[in-house]
């Protein structure tokens, strides 16, 4: 029975799958490590913002940095949510 040992699945072992684990979190941290340090600080203080005048998710908000050639683009996404959900921002002061 030596053939069909060959084609039956073997369980991975823990060595095998922390492996790969580890292989995931190391692409994940390679990815990030190009994103510039100010990143989730500028994402937080969008957000505030944003919140001044809609109800918004926060996870509805992306930020997303691209290097094209010699400069960098800065892509912003917010999932704004449907109309009747805005926040009447206060009247302004004038100081």
């Amino acid at each position: 029975m030596g053939i069909f040992d060959f084609l039956r699945a073997r369980p991975k072992n823990t060595a095998s799958v922390a492996k790969e684990r580890l292989r995931i979190i190391v692409a994940q941290e390679r990815g990030a490590r190009g994103a510039p340090d100010y990143l989730p600080l500028l994402r937080r203080e969008i957000l505030e913002v944003i919140k001044k005048y809609v109800n918004v998710d926060p996870d509805a908000v992306l930020i997303n940095v691209e290097r094209d050639g010699d400069h960098e683009v800065l892509e912003l996404s917010v999932a704004l949510p449907e109309k009747g959900h805005e926040i009447t921002p206060p009247p302004a002061t004038n100081n």
